[in-house]
């Protein structure tokens, strides 16, 4: 299968230059090209991580490029309290109205600024700038906030899109950038009704979401803990690290065999991981994976990456953005403790080069996300522990 899947990766990327949306195309075998063939053979090697070249940050780009100013589709999630309450996505959402919806455009956002913080070099870095600019002033930010004040909102995006605020807002606060600083400013006032819901809401939830969709504790728990470590918010810090024990501490056997449900972006089992990797002590998380998924721990172990049937359906598509959360989680696990779980380093390279080839010329259905997905496997490809 790894064989199939290099020559898919090389075919999509040799076909970017004449970027159409037949997918026909990149079932076509390519002729083989022996260096090329090579390189990519060595990039499946644990020891190495996934080099993001330029090239590929300006064909990441294109992806929220092509959709942090298109309004129309767009999935509202908005609850109604009367006639006077429906409006525009963009005057309802100035900062985060594209994307199809307000998440994907708020890691959408992400994705530029990670890209552009990696790659000033970039191809269209002055117009990166220039959006980044337009959508996060401080009048927008003003008004995102507005909009969770309407009673019925209270809980919009809880708690996914809180997370991918907190995510871009350490993304910004890490970038030493005049822009950068001007617009984690600007951020501020979400940032700080974010870290609050979340101060309010993990006390009152007893039970943890164990889902592979949005609502999925662990992996926000995952995304705001990294924030408040970053932004040296120590009483978010303690709360997620204490209310990630409680939900998980006790948790044994998780079924990962059960893995996936036909329309998972996240692991269950994973994502717990994820969490606990970051909140317990080494040996505590060692007793803790001896009883939770003892199975990482053999050399063998292995998962077949998620097969998408029909990327034009909205839901189907989500098992390409399963196989690189999977790769994420794999590559930091690897990494923080690689005497144990080094050999996961290659089983993740499986799931991202996958689904990466299916970027090329994706349908919007997948277009509008999948790119903040594959980047941040990559990144955790390169993250230093």
């Amino acid at each position: 299968m790894k064989r199939t899947i290099l020559l898919l990766w090389i075919a999509a990327f040799a076909a970017v230059s004449c970027k159409g949306n037949d997918e026909s195309q990149m079932a076509e075998e390519p002729q083989q090209d022996s260096t090329l063939v090579d390189e990519a053979v060595a990039m499946l090697e644990p020891s190495k991580a996934i080099a993001l070249t330029v090239d590929e940050a300006n064909k990441l780009a294109q992806l929220p490029l092509d959709c942090i100013n298109v309004e129309y589709p767009n999935k509202l999630n908005q609850t109604l309290s009367g006639a006077d309450d429906i409006g525009e996505p963009q005057e309802l959402h100035p900062a985060f109205y594209g994307c199809f919806d307000w998440h994907s455009s708020v890691h959408a956002h992400w994705t530029l600024v990670s890209l552009l913080k990696r790659f000033p070099e970039m191809k269209r870095a002055e117009e990166i700038r220039e959006k980044l600019k337009s959508s996060l002033t401080a009048e927008n930010i003003r008004e995102e906030v507005k909009y969770f004040s309407r009673k019925e909102e209270s809980t919009f995006e809880r708690t996914y899109g809180w997370a991918w605020v907190l995510k871009l807002s350490e993304e910004l606060g890490r970038w030493e950038d005049p822009m950068a600083k001007e617009l984690h400013q600007n951020l501020q006032p979400l940032t700080d009704l974010m870290v609050q819901k979340f101060k309010e809401f993990l006390p009152k939830l007893n039970y943890p979401i164990r889902v592979g969709e949005h609502t999925n504790t662990a992996f926000a728990l995952a995304l705001a803990h990294d924030y408040a470590v970053s932004a040296e918010k120590e009483e978010l810090r303690m709360l997620i690290e204490k209310r990630a024990k409680d939900y998980y501490l006790n948790d044994d056997d998780c079924p990962i065999e059960w893995e996936p449900s036909g329309f998972d972006f996240l692991s269950p089992c994973l994502a717990e991981v994820d969490i606990m990797r970051r909140v317990l002590p080494k040996k505590t998380f060692d007793l803790w994976m001896k009883d939770f998924l003892p199975q990482l721990r053999n050399k063998d172990f292995d998962m077949e990456p998620a097969e998408v049937t029909d990327r034009t359906d909205g839901k189907l598509v989500h098992l390409d953005g399963l196989n690189f959360s999977r790769a994420w989680v794999l590559y930091g696990l690897s990494q923080q403790y690689p005497e144990n779980y080094g050999h996961l380093r290659a089983l993740a390279n499986d799931h991202v080069m996958y689904s990466f080839p299916n970027l090329v010329g994706d349908s919007y259905e997948g277009g509008h996300w999948l790119g903040t997905f594959a980047l941040y496997a990559i990144q955790e490809s390169n993250k230093e522990i």
